[in-house]
């Protein structure tokens, strides 16, 4: 019995809790913590959930937590897709497809994120929906999270829509190929259409900018299947002046994370100004979730 009580879904959850560290979703490991996990205060934010439903969660007091929430929680978490399954069906739920495009980050991915140091970085789902940033990208590019969550999308920002002014850069940004770069990343998205292709967000991000952008629709039409790699980009800072950089994007090859690395080259002009960039910003996180 004591086995069973132990694998129920209040001790899964508050096992899993227990387990994630802090300094793996950002957040500081200070010497006061009687516990090396989350505490239900920072899994309840993370999740989006009051501490009283987490603890009545953990307590057994509450066994039927909706899909909205047991993804939420999964998201907060950091469960693998195997985890994740457990848990939806530990809650009496059908676990969603594997074709759906994740926004999770894994642990080990955002280990190294945090370990980057004074680089610009931001992690991108597989359509290009921006769903991390850290303080350098926020400092270099400015702080996203001006824009509203839904409309941090990469796609939407180089390929608008009517009047829709979609800016997940707060500055400008000048790309050295900017042909090239259109159709890489319309090629990107066509790679992904085949490895997710039940992902309703993904399909309909297509269908609006096939219909409401000429250029996408023209891209789109050629049938190229590719990936977005390498770049090289101006931007034109408030404060610090133009900055050139070299854009690489790396791919987790399970979720198809793009992971985006701004950099310039060291000991150069434009190195001392992204520094300048990032001692003069003092306002952003250092990380944001979409």
């Amino acid at each position: 019995m004591a086995t069973n009580a132990g694998a129920g879904l209040g001790a899964t959850i508050r096992a899993w809790r227990e387990r994630l560290s802090p300094s793996a979703v950002g957040l500081p490991s200070g010497r006061t913590r009687r516990a090396a996990g989350l505490r239900r205060e920072e899994l309840a934010e993370r999740a989006g959930v009051s501490v009283d439903y987490v603890v009545r969660l953990e307590q057994g007091r509450a066994t039927a937590p909706s899909a909205q929430v047991v993804a939420s929680l999964a998201r907060a978490l950091r469960l693998t897709v195997p985890e994740r399954d457990h848990l939806y069906r530990m809650a009496g739920l059908v676990p969603p497809p594997d074709d759906l495009i994740p926004d999770g980050i894994p642990p080990g991915v955002q280990r190294v994120l945090n370990r980057l140091g004074e680089v610009a970085v931001a992690v991108f789902a597989a359509d290009w929906q921006l769903i991390w940033w850290n303080r350098g990208w926020a400092a270099l590019l400015g702080d996203p999270s001006t824009a509203p969550p839904e409309l941090r999308n990469f796609a939407r920002e180089r390929f608008p829509v009517g009047s829709d002014a979609v800016r997940i850069a707060r500055w400008p940004v000048a790309v050295m190929n900017s042909a090239d770069s259109d159709l890489a990343i319309v090629s990107d998205l066509r790679r992904a259409t085949g490895r997710f292709p039940d992902d309703s967000r993904l399909s309909g991000l297509v269908r609006e900018l096939t219909a409401g952008n000429p250029t996408f629709a023209r891209l789109w039409a050629s049938g190229a299947v590719g990936a977005h790699r390498e770049d090289h980009k101006t931007i034109e800072h408030p404060e610090v002046g133009s900055v050139e950089v070299d854009c690489d994007v790396l791919t987790d090859g399970e979720s198809d994370l793009k992971i985006v690395i701004l950099s310039a080259a060291p000991g150069s002009a434009h190195d001392a100004r992204l520094r300048r960039a990032l001692a003069a910003d003092t306002g952003s996180a250092p990380t944001r979730l979409s």
